[in-house]
Order: structure tokens, then C-alpha cells, then sequence
């Protein structure tokens, strides 16, 4: 596994204040180490895409980021900018307020809606639950929500909760979708020690800015929130 960890990997950088040329050195970062994508504002989209030309690695943003109050058509145009720019994942936040009041049904379509925008251009939805916010049942009762609208993937955290991804959340995810959707894990992961706990607890996705620091076993920086 080990040998391979970089396809795990969404190489993400989603700080406030990067800068453009930050965006391209995230590119050749998610290049060098062949991850699964690179995950940067649909801004810089545009910016990064050249570097990663001739590769495997596919371009993915966020949406409704990183609050999820942003309404429906809101979501559904930030995904169409997206996707005009190349990406082909696209990781959405639910409606959080909306979830833990007991609107499953308005959360659901909303996740339908962007997850057949998706598909109908060949790109895959992650849905992100923020777990910090959640109890085991309602961490479940997401899950189960995504996996019914559609999505390709549930994914844990924005980065910008009180707490990110733990094993024992990724644990419970797998045993309610695994194996029909795809796992995201995301949030403070510091180190190949987490990362691997964390795949083996049943994530098929992992979530960074440190990817160079995790797979080099560099010393990493806490200053960002992914």
C-alpha cells in the first residue's frame, strides 16, 4: 500500500489567503506524488490545470464551501462554473442547519440535484457531512442520505469544524456505506501513521494539504485548516 499511498490522495489547498502561485505549486505537488486529485478553489481552476496536463490527476473543487448555508441554485451554479473549468469531482457541503433541524428531505434533494448535474458530465459528487457537528446517528442517518441521492463519495469534514476526520467516524461510515460509495476523510491529518489508520478504518480517499510532509515524513505545519 504504501508504495501507492499517493493515489489515496486529494491534494487540497483551500486557504483564504493563498495566493495564485500557490495554487500552481499545489499542482506540481499532487503531480509529483500522482495523487487522486487536486482540490483548490474553482477560482484557480484555470491556473492549475496546465501543470497537470499529461497526467492522471483530476481536477476537483469545493462547493457551498465551507458553511453549506449557500441554497440550492447557488450550489447548482458554482457546480456548472466547475465543471466549465474541467473539474471532474466536486465536493459539496450539506445544508448543516437544515440536517440537524430534521429536513432530511430538502437535504436529500439538494444532493440529488447536484449529484445528476455531476453525472451528466461524467464527474463525481463528494458529499461533505461535517461530522464534528453530528452524533453517531446522525453521522449515520447522512450517510445514508447521500448514498440514497446518489453521491459518489461521503466525506467527513471541511477542515474548518472544531475537529476533522477520526478513525472511529471513518469506522461507522464504512459500516453504513461502505462498499457502495466511496469514503473521503479529511481534516487534520498530520501524519502517514493517521493517514494509513484511517484507510484501514475503511477510507478510500484522504483529504490534505501536507501530502509532500506525510509522504516524506516531514515535519508538518498545523497553519492550515486542511
Amino acid at each position: 500500500m504504501e508504495e501507492k499511498l499517493g493515489k489515496y490522495i486529494d491534494h487540497t489547498l483551500l486557504k483564504p489567503n493563498a495566493k495564485i502561485d500557490d495554487f500552481v505549486e499545489a499542482a506540481r505537488i499532487a503531480k509529483e506524488y500522482e495523487c487522486a486529485s487536486l482540490c483548490i478553489p474553482a477560482t484557480f481552476l484555470a491556473d492549475a490545470a496546465p501543470v497537470l496536463q499529461d497526467s492522471q490527476i483530476l481536477l476537483c473543487t469545493v462547493v457551498g464551501f465551507p458553511f453549506g448555508y449557500s441554497d440550492t441554485n447557488s450550489k447548482l451554479a458554482e457546480v456548472n462554473y466547475a465543471l466549465s473549468l474541467g473539474a471532474l469531482e466536486i465536493d459539496m457541503v450539506i445544508n448543516i442547519a437544515q440536517f440537524v433541524s430534521g429536513k432530511y428531505m430538502e437535504v436529500a434533494q439538494e444532493i440529488e440535484t447536484l449529484a445528476n448535474q455531476c453525472h451528466l458530465q461524467s464527474a463525481k459528487l463528494k458529499v461533505i457531512i461535517e461530522t464534528a457537528y453530528l452524533d453517531d446517528a446522525q453521522k449515520v442517518k447522512a450517510c445514508q442520505l447521500a448514498y440514497g441521492a446518489g453521491a459518489d463519495f461521503v466525506k467527513t469534514s471541511t477542515g474548518y469544524a472544531p475537529s476533522g476526520a477520526t478513525v472511529e467516524d471513518i469506522r461507522l461510515m464504512h459500516e453504513t456505506v461502505g462498499g457502495k460509495m466511496g469514503i473521503k476523510a479529511s481534516g487534520g491529518i498530520q501524519d502517514k501513521q493517521s493517514m494509513l489508520a484511517l484507510i484501514d478504518a475503511g477510507a478510500t480517499r484522504i483529504g490534505t494539504s501536507r501530502t509532500k510532509a506525510i509522504l516524506t515524513g516531514e515535519t508538518a505545519s498545523s497553519s492550515s485548516a486542511y
